[in-house]
Parts: structure tokens; sequence; C-alpha cells
């Protein structure tokens, strides 16, 4: 099943440092690396190429570039509907665009996600209330794309 070789990569990334637009497991990624890494291990290749990005992207046009890059690649589901090895994708703050990704990681009773985040690297978080006040949508990855 994707969902379970998803999350299994996930985590063999944790501990790799937070670089910013890096994709290399062990040397360094941000959330969006991490993602594109997993992607990599269960398709072989990138979902699309992505270009250079700021860490305040699409912020000034207000463009949701992640979320619309997620609907491309991934299948949406309902929020409420979580799995492990779910992409997650958060706001960050209110009014802001979407921009964090994580996946999934254990559900109830101690539900958690990997990510990469600045200045801890890819770890394994519980998701928690601020956490999960944060999320906009949830998908998961296509089992047919080989």
């Amino acid at each position: 099943m994707r969902a379970e070789a998803a999350l299994a990569e996930a985590r063999a990334w944790i501990g790799t440092p937070y670089v910013h637009q890096a994709s290399v497991q062990g040397a360094g990624c941000d959330c969006l690396g991490l993602l594109r890494g997993v992607w990599r291990a269960l398709y072989g290749s990138e979902p699309e190429p992505v270009p250079a990005y700021t860490a305040d992207w699409s912020e000034a046009a207000r463009e949701e570039r992640l979320w619309s890059a997620a609907e491309r690649a991934l299948e949406a589901k309902p929020l409420g509907a979580e799995a492990p090895g779910d992409v997650i994708l958060f706001r960050m703050r209110d009014g802001g665009v979407a921009k964090h990704l994580g996946l999934q990681g254990a559900t109830a009773p101690r539900p958690s996600f990997v990510h990469a985040y600045s200045r801890h690297g890819v770890i394994e978080s519980p998701l928690s209330a601020p956490w999960r006040r944060r999320i906009v949508a949830r998908f998961s990855f296509p089992e047919g794309s080989d």
C-alpha cells in the first residue's frame, strides 16, 4: 500500500537537516523537499518541475501554489478522514497562504506527523491542537501511478 510505504520513507528521512529548497535524504531538505523525496521513492521521478522559491513564496501574489500542485499530483481527501501516510497541508498563519507540508504518522490516541521544520530538520511531531487548527487540506498518494 502506498500510504504505508510513504510513511516508512518519510520516517527514514528523520534527522535530515533543514535546508531550504533541498531534497536529499541525510544531507538536507525543507518540507517540500521531504515530500519530493518520498514521491521519488514511490514513483521513481519528480511529479513535476519545482521552480526556485523563497521563504515567503506565493504570499505577495496570494497564490495557493503549493495547494494547486498537491491537487495536481495527489488525491484530495476529507479533512477528517485521516490515515497514516496522508499528506497534510498547513496554513502557518491566519490569512497566509498554505505553505507547510507533512505526512501523517500515527492517528489516535497520539496523532503525529513527519515534517521538515526550520531549525529542527526532519522530525516526527505530535499533531497537537495548534497544528490541527492549521490544517487546510489532506491528500493521499495515488495508488495507480507507477
